[in-house]
């Protein structure tokens, strides 16, 4: 859950302090590191992380491609790992970061650099948000963008049993404050793998 902090230079309070009785177990945050149980998607874990109140609005989906076995550029180790970024809200587009050579004397730099498809860049039309793409539709009655009912199922069949397995465990809550990334668990969570969430904040410039 998320306590009392600043978000755009204003303090904000806590979850708690926003409820009329100050109790609640309901989480505001979740990381969660999965697989996917069959042949193509063997050994490739899946990070997955939401929640409210965070340093920024941002959603994405980060595909990190493998190091390669051997380098012809020298030691792997400061290689970054190419990335596909689909970004889904709030700048819609889709950028492939790239090693690249940075040109000139002086030796072998390499800086990973995007291949930037950026849908406010390219295409100068106000696009509805989400939520009023989805409004539409339904006046429409296009179903494309929706569920179906077995697929809603399935992923409540999956939730339902994180939440037992969360029941079970008896452990208490982490907090985070307001405005940051999330609670320290959410960090070491990738951090025990070798990883880092991704900051958008400090990579899309």
């Amino acid at each position: 859950q998320y306590i009392h902090g600043v978000v755009d230079g204003e303090a904000v309070k806590g979850y708690l302090n926003e409820l009329e009785g100050g109790v609640s177990t309901t989480e505001t945050f979740v990381a969660i590191k999965t697989k996917i149980n069959n042949w193509r998607w063997a050994n490739v874990p899946f990070y997955l992380r939401t929640g409210k109140r965070m340093s920024r609005r941002n959603s994405e989906i980060v595909i990190q491609f493998k190091q390669v076995a051997h380098s012809i550029f020298g030691s792997a180790d400061n290689m970054i790992a190419n990335k596909l970024v689909i970004k889904l809200q709030p700048d819609e587009g889709v950028r492939l970061y790239l090693d690249i050579k940075e040109p000139g004397p002086g030796g072998l730099r390499i800086k990973s650099l995007p291949l930037n498809l950026s849908y406010a860049e390219n295409f100068q039309l106000r696009y509805p948000d989400a939520y009023e793409r989805l409004l539409m539709d339904v006046v429409r009655g296009n179903l494309a963008l929706f569920m179906r009912r077995d697929e809603v199922e399935a992923a409540w069949t999956w939730v339902d049993g994180l939440i037992e397995a969360w029941e079970q465990t008896d452990k208490s809550i982490e907090t985070y404050p307001a405005g940051t990334d999330g609670p320290l668990g959410a960090a070491m969570l990738m951090d025990r793998d070798g990883f880092a969430w991704r900051r958008s904040s400090s990579q899309d410039t």
